[in-house]
This record gives C-alpha cells, sequence and structure tokens, in this order.
C-alpha cells in the first residue's frame, strides 16, 4: 500500500507539481450525512434553500462540492455561471432546461441518480418537483449569471 501511494503522489508530481490530487491524499475529505452542515442560500440562491459545502470554498477559485436541498416548487431563473457545472441527483425530481428564459413546457425531468454536465456560459434554468436533494461540482467562485 505504501508503494501504491508513493507511485500515485510521484505520478501527481510528474504531471504538474504539487496538485490537489497529491495534496488530497494527505488529507481525506468524508462527509456523512449526520455530518451535512446546511445552512439558508445567500444571493441569488433562495434563504428557503439549504445550502451544504462538502469540500472546498465555492467563493474562491478552485474545484468545490456542494449539496442544495432544494423545497418542492423552486424555481431557479434562466442563469449561467462561468464555469462548467456537473449536477448529481441524490433524491427528488430535479426539472432543468436550457435556454435564456423559465419555460416550463422545456423542463425535463432529472430522477434521483441522474447526472447532467452544463457547460460554462450555457443558459439554463431549473426547478424541484418534489423535496429535491442535488450535488453540484464545479471550479470557484460559482455564481449564479442572470445579466443578458
Amino acid at each position: 500500500m505504501k508503494h501504491f501511494a508513493f507511485a500515485i503522489a510521484a505520478v501527481a508530481l510528474l504531471a504538474g507539481g504539487t496538485s490537489a490530487f497529491a495534496s488530497s491524499m494527505l488529507k481525506p475529505t468524508i462527509v456523512t450525512p449526520a455530518a451535512i452542515h446546511w445552512m439558508p442560500g445567500t444571493g441569488q440562491i433562495p434563504a428557503t434553500v439549504g445550502v451544504a459545502v462538502l469540500d472546498g470554498d465555492p467563493s474562491k477559485p478552485g474545484p468545490f462540492t456542494i449539496r442544495l436541498n432544494i423545497p418542492d416548487g423552486t424555481k431557479f431563473p434562466a442563469h449561467y455561471h462561468d464555469d462548467t457545472e456537473r449536477v448529481t441527483v441524490i433524491s427528488g425530481t430535479f426539472m432543468a432546461g436550457i435556454g435564456g428564459k423559465f419555460d416550463a413546457s422545456k423542463l425535463m425531468a432529472l430522477p434521483a441518480g441522474s447526472f447532467a454536465v452544463i457547460p460554462a456560459k450555457l443558459w439554463h434554468f431549473a426547478m424541484a418537483k418534489g423535496d429535491t436533494v442535488v450535488q453540484i461540482n464545479g471550479n470557484g467562485p460559482f455564481a449564479m449569471k442572470m445579466d443578458h
């Protein structure tokens, strides 16, 4: 096991110096459901939406992982992000659509277990059907841009 860890660290160093992967090997992050700290949304995320930061800092440059606990019927207006957004639906149904204006007829149902990649600067909108939890992975700083 010691040789395996050394080999991984050596590959990480050769690939680009001290990498996030190499440092994460030294400090693993493990989050159990009971340890998740939910906070009310701020800014463009409604206060009724629970937000939990699992890894990184979405307000700063670098990788992050957050979860959103979204009450039934909550809508997210058309917006985009400066970086690619990766969304995994943990529970409930996340309704998502592509376009610069919220249009319920364009919503696609993403049930629990679904995964979506939304490229940077692509206008999209969303809504929760039932109480829904999604996990978002990306690179910060994370912000919803709504200006046309």
